[in-house]
């Protein structure tokens, strides 16, 4: 007898798909209107993400800004990839910082005061299972740190790339 004509088990439970293109277009309006709503968009990449220290960071800033950790595409699609779909003038250069693991930071927090809070926030933590940990050991344990770095920097005047904490270019650098 051929196969298709053998008797097959039949799933009689019917699962409802995740609406993913609803879900992903959400983040792109909540990005957008981040876009209006702040004066200055950050990209920053971080090292042993922990989800409850990255919620109390949200939780001190949330006032004045907003934390976006979506896909990577997503997030570029809402900036836009080229200057003739970007959300804003100059936004799309910040979809090209936008690898490996990163986050949208959008804020109306001055420059420094943002720069000084990601230079200062650092949390230690246990190491996860496979990961490297660092130098750091608490009673024999090795801890692994929790950090935030700066990328890139954006508001409606400039743009600027950060290099270890540093800005080093400028409005007029067409290297990005």
């Amino acid at each position: 007898m051929p196969k298709s004509k053998r008797n097959r088990p039949v799933t009689l439970s019917k699962t409802k798909k995740k609406p993913g293109s609803e879900r992903k277009g959400k983040v792109v309006d909540d990005i957008k209107k981040a876009v209006d709503q702040y004066s200055s968009a950050y990209v920053f990449t971080y090292d042993n993400m922990r989800n409850q220290k990255l919620k109390d960071l949200r939780e001190q800033l949330k006032s004045s800004s907003r934390i976006f950790l979506a896909g990577k595409k997503v997030m570029q699609i809402a900036l836009g990839r080229s200057p003739a779909d970007e959300a804003k003038t100059g936004l799309h250069k910040l979809s090209k910082f936008l690898q490996g693991d990163s986050g949208l930071f959008f804020t109306n927090l001055p420059r420094d005061e943002v720069e000084r809070l990601f230079r200062e926030f650092e949390e230690h933590d246990f190491a996860r299972t496979g990961k490297a940990a660092q130098t750091l050991r608490l009673l024999g344990i090795q801890m692994a740190t929790f950090r935030l770095y700066l990328v890139c920097r954006w508001s409606c005047d400039d743009f600027e790339v950060y290099k270890e904490g540093l800005a080093h270019l400028g409005a007029d650098d067409d290297s990005c």
